[in-house]
């Protein structure tokens, strides 16, 4: 290997060793954190001050310490000193921006309601045995990606913690850790302290508008430095012969490797950076044609896409191999329905640089330094193709409507602000050095211009728990797994599944994924491993399972007027039926409350209830009790087929 191969190769191990002791580092800072954390007794956030106060203590001295590494690292001081720092203050960062303000729960953000329910449900499946499995069917392989959850559940294992107990910190870890690996990108991407500038930028929108869901945000905030990457692996000016010809394939692994990974995490952000990247590699054929008018020019990006493509491939096989193979050689797969849905927000365009807001400032600022710069800065390149690419996405799915389904535009929102968001942090550096050389390097206007930035950045982090204020609430209303409610106010129905599942554990000895139960609690199913028959939506159900179909099959059981019909009935089953029913009581018998796609209507979904006769369960065959508000009924172990 020559000289000049080995540098990429030794600038590629040296990132890759620099990530890995960042995820390191901010393993422990969220770890030292969430534990001081955890060993006071708080106030809940919904009904006292106090937390917030601790919050905002927490982000300024986090802050300090980025500072500090900026100062650091423009005076050229040793990386043993400021890399460290930068990797405490971003993580402690993360750590004190979502752990404080949920120091009093253990839920996550939402709680376990909606969409939170069914991420909770899949981590119990995963924390509970490292099979590909379903997060809800028996017998099926997943449909979403696992990565992300498979990793969560095998540290809470570990751990010794149930799989609902152990989301939040491994939400606000994992988001710690990518933070970091972002800030190490950026690093290796730009001038260190602008790297870390920038990676704090967009990790505070992350935070602010995509934490939520957190198995997508580990990936988002990692979009746009990745994209700035795969563009200088794509697009390589010049390089047509000799040595620069292979420049860039470091990158291009790298871009590979990241879309392999989103695959295994998050299909969305998988479909929208492999679009980009897509196009990215037109622009580059596009120019270098323009360039050389020689067909042979467009053969470069063309194959470095290939190669992200087979390398993305190949590792999205990991997690995707188990559905595919069952889609393509067993039962086939429904359409499915996770794409049906648009809200409002996804019929119009998000343009969030004509807000009049701190936000909005940033945005327009982000703007405006792209179209200043897209002539000679790849960075304002590479996020401008980003950028085009958030709304070309947004207007196909809005195009998609007429098809009768969505490309979920409107979920792009997040990834859309961390692009500007970058390009704004670049905007004001600029920005402020221009200022300072047209006022012939007055030292009061460097001064001001700090002053404005660190005033502007206080504002917004300070604001994020009030931007997330509705998610922190449901944490602290809905009741976890040990039956309270962190708010100490009157738990919910979910206090009693501690009494089901013993009575479940008394009638079904053994693993509690030998037991299918048939319930419309399905927050059951997101505390405790067992196989549900009947997911929540159709919008979260895999392909496989055909939804449809049992939702019918249920409907029927309920008309059904003698235990021996209902036995024949299940024992005909096209699936692994119901070895326990977990109903509410209604008037007219025991009610299960059932869900329908009705898109494009919004809300899409129909909720409607069927109600079994009690009579259906009055036989030796079924043993009913009444628990609370439930009425769990467990067919006999001797009659189950």
């Amino acid at each position: 290997m020559t000289v000049r191969a080995a540098a990429p190769a030794r600038t590629a191990l040296t990132v890759a060793a620099e990530a890995l002791a960042a995820v390191v580092v901010a393993a422990l800072v969220v770890a030292v954190g969430l534990t001081a954390f955890s060993v006071v007794q708080w106030p809940a956030f919904n009904s006292s001050n106090v937390t917030r106060a601790v919050t905002t203590v927490g982000q300024v001295i986090a802050m300090g310490i980025l500072a500090v590494a900026v100062v650091l690292a423009r005076r050229d001081a040793r990386p043993l000193l400021w890399k460290p720092l930068s990797w405490i203050g971003l993580s402690g960062f993360v750590t004190v921006t979502l752990g404080m303000p949920l120091a009093a729960t253990k839920l996550y953000l939402f709680g376990v309601s909606v969409d939170q329910e069914f991420r909770t449900e899949y981590l119990t499946r995963l924390t509970d045995s490292p099979a590909l499995q379903d997060m809800t069917y028996a017998d099926l392989p997943p449909y979403y990606p696992a990565g992300w959850f498979w990793v969560g559940g095998r540290l809470a294992d570990t751990l010794g913690l149930a799989g609902w107990e152990a989301y939040k910190p491994w939400a606000i870890g994992s988001l710690a850790i990518a933070a970091v690996i972002g800030l190490v990108l950026w690093s290796a991407l730009v001038r260190r302290d602008l790297a870390i500038l920038a990676a704090l930028g967009v990790t505070a929108l992350i935070l602010a508008y995509a934490s939520p869901e957190a198995y997508g945000a580990v990936i988002a905030v990692l979009i746009p430095p990745m994209l700035v990457l795969a563009w200088g692996g794509l697009h390589r000016p010049g390089a047509t012969r000799g040595a620069t010809r292979g420049a860039g394939w470091g990158a291009v692994v790298a871009t590979g490797l990241f879309l392999g990974i989103s695959a295994t995490v998050y299909t969305l952000y998988l479909g929208f950076t492999a679009f980009a990247v897509t196009l990215m590699a037109l622009t580059s054929a596009v120019l270098r044609y323009r360039a050389t008018r020689s067909a042979r020019a467009v053969l470069d990006p063309a194959v470095r896409l290939v190669a992200i493509a087979a390398l993305s491939g190949l590792l999205a096989l990991t997690v995707w191999a188990p559905y595919l193979s069952a889609a393509l050689t067993g039962r086939t797969a429904e359409s499915g329905t996770a794409l049906h849905y648009l809200p409002a927000t996804g019929a119009e365009l998000p343009l969030p640089m004509t807000q009049f807001t701190l936000l909005g400032a940033l945005c327009l600022v982000g703007s405006v330094w792209i179209l200043v710069r897209l002539k000679d800065s790849r960075r304002a390149q590479a996020l401008g193709i980003g950028v085009v690419s958030v709304y070309l996405w947004s207007l196909l799915s809005m195009l998609a409507t007429v098809a009768g389904t969505t490309l979920l535009g409107f979920r792009l929102e997040p990834v859309l602000l961390a692009l500007l968001g970058a390009a704004g942090v670049f905007g004001v550096v600029d920005g402020a050095r221009v200022l300072y050389l047209v006022t012939s390097e007055s030292p009061r206007v460097r001064t001001a211009s700090v002053a404005v930035a660190v005033v502007g950045a206080v504002a917004f982090a300070q604001d994020i728990p009030h931007v997330l204020q509705n998610e922190i609430t449901v944490a602290y209303t809905d009741t976890d797994g040990n039956g309270d409610r962190a708010d100490r106010r009157p738990p919910g129905v979910a206090s009693y599944y501690g009494e089901v599942d013993a009575a479940l554990q008394a009638a079904r000895p053994g693993r509690r994924t030998d037991t299918v139960v048939l319930t419309s609690d399905t927050s059951f199913l997101a505390f405790l491993p067992y196989f549900g028959f009947q997911g929540l939506t159709s919008h979260y159900a895999n392909p496989l399972a055909e939804f449809a179909a049992r939702a019918d099959a249920i409907e029927s059981w309920s008309e059904l007027t003698t235990p021996d019909e209902l036995v024949a009935a299940l024992d005909a089953a096209p699936w692994r039926a119901p070895d326990a029913f977990l109903f509410r009581r209604g008037a007219d018998g025991y009610t299960l409350r059932l869900a329908e796609d009705v898109y494009p209507n919004d809300p899409n979904v129909r909720r409607y209830t069927v109600t079994f006769p009690e009579s259906l369960f009055d036989d030796p065959r079924f043993d009913v009790q009444e628990i609370g508000p439930f009425v769990l009924v467990v067919r006999a172990s001797g009659d189950a087929p």
